[in-house]
């Protein structure tokens, strides 16, 4: 066999060998990267779990003072209690969203559900509310 410029067979062999131990160093490095990707991917997981339990703390905080503004708004006005409908149906997805781990955080939280279905009835009853008012005002 005889090389790339003239070389001698041996120097031939020798090239080959070379490149099959470097192909085999780029495949142990593949397969260390493809590792690390697995690790960043088990964090970001870990992270996004983490995120959506904050999520989900931060709509509790939101659901609750929603309904401390739509009682206050009963009493004043109605106008901004479409967009508190909007708020609710953009939250009620996430939840839906979030892998079956968290759910039995859901389930120890019974306020939660609670809290999805109390403010829509809220909002269906507030022409009655407000009558009572006015009257028990003008009494």
């Amino acid at each position: 066999m005889i090389g790339k410029n003239g070389e001698s067979g041996e120097a031939a062999i020798l090239q080959q060998r070379m490149q099959k131990q470097e192909q085999q160093q780029q495949q142990q490095q593949q397969q260390q990267q493809q590792q690390q990707q697995q690790q960043q991917q088990q964090q970001q997981t870990w992270r996004q779990q983490q995120l959506q339990q904050q999520q989900l703390q931060q709509q509790q905080l939101q659901r609750q003072q929603q309904q401390q503004q739509q009682r206050q708004q009963q009493q004043q006005q109605q106008p901004q209690q479409p967009q508190q409908q909007r708020l609710q149906q953009q939250q009620q997805p996430q939840q839906q969203r979030q892998p079956p781990q968290q759910q039995p955080q859901q389930q120890r939280q019974p306020p939660q559900q609670q809290q999805q279905t109390q403010p829509q009835q809220q909002q269906q009853q507030p022409q009655q509310q407000q009558q009572q008012q006015q009257q028990g005002c003008r009494i």
